[in-house]
């Protein structure tokens, strides 16, 4: 009986010829795929990767570019102890706040007017837009004429409605209301094209029960349109407020990097800029793009779990 067993071994079924060579260009189709995503591969890691993990290690240096010595946690004790650094966290959340507080009601007012408009709704959707594709230091330089205390167009305006007027830029006191108003300008076009993108989702069915109930205009927006808004606050709220951290351009170009008047204009990237390119001290100025991206990751934690976003 095992002597018979023998010759009933069964043999491994192979492949046949055009399962394999389909295997094959499947293979050879995934390669394909992942080599034209290695440009972009090796740019994250050169661009985004390299650079968060070399301001990480510069942060524990002491670093003018050449000479490195260790400096363990003395960069952050400096830079959480610096009147300066926190000088600038406070123009950076002072300007930021008062950008959204003023853009985003204000934007959804104007949404909320030219959603309600038949004719040339997509006029007002690029007029309002176009400062929003200007490039900010090129809005930044026509500001500082608009700004300025004798000839500017903005004091010229409230000279003639007879309101009193200001030096702006050239003031600590309000020099950051210059910034605010210069970068309202700037995103209030982005904040109507994402409100109106929304008031047109919302079902108009909604409208129309109201309107057998009885409820005005007005009651439709406080009681239909705004709660349906809440989303897009809350988006635009958080990628605002992201956006206000990483402000530069306007204030190098209005304040130079240390943000005169009297370093009223300073931001927390402005003093990065400053301490790094300005007095070569890296290890100070990594230590302070660390702080900086802390926050950032904070607010986009955030940002994820107000709009119920999943990873």
């Amino acid at each position: 009986m095992l002597g018979s067993n023998k010759g009933n071994t069964e043999t491994p079924v192979q492949p046949s010829p055009t399962v394999q060579t389909r295997k094959n260009k499947q293979i050879k189709s995934t390669f394909t795929w992942y080599l034209f995503l290695l440009p972009t591969l090796l740019g994250i890691l050169l661009f985004i990767a390299y650079p968060v993990f070399e301001s990480f290690r510069l942060s524990f240096y002491n670093s003018n570019g050449t000479i490195e010595t260790w400096a363990g946690l003395q960069n952050y004790e400096r830079v959480i102890g610096s009147g300066a650094f926190w000088n600038s966290v406070y123009n950076t959340f002072y300007i930021g706040f008062f950008q959204l507080l003023i853009a985003i009601p204000l934007g959804f007012v104007l949404a909320s007017l030219i959603n309600r408009i038949k004719r040339c709704q997509s006029l007002f959707k690029v007029l309002f837009f176009l400062p929003n594709v200007t490039s900010i230091v090129a809005a930044a330089m026509i500001f500082m004429f608009v700004l300025q205390p004798e000839v500017g167009l903005l004091n010229h305006v409230l000279t003639s409605i007879g309101l009193p007027t200001s030096p702006w830029l050239s003031d600590p006191d309000t020099s950051k209301w210059g910034v605010i108003l210069l970068t309202v300008w700037h995103w209030i076009g982005f904040v109507i094209i994402i409100c109106l993108a929304n008031l047109q989702a919302i079902s108009p069915e909604l409208y129309e029960a109201s309107e057998i109930d009885g409820a005005s205009n007005l009651q439709q927006w406080f009681h239909i349109t705004i709660p349906n808004m809440s989303g897009t606050f809350a988006f635009l709220f958080i990628m605002g407020w992201i956006g206000g951290l990483q402000r530069f351009n306007e204030v190098f170009v209005l304040g130079g990097p240390s943000g005169s008047p009297n370093r009223s204009l300073q931001t927390m990237v402005a003093f990065i800029y400053e301490r790094g390119f300005g007095g070569f001290e890296f290890g100070i100025a990594s230590t302070a793009t660390v702080l900086l991206f802390i926050i950032i990751l904070l607010f986009t934690m955030l940002n994820i779990k107000l709009t119920r976003l999943k990873i």
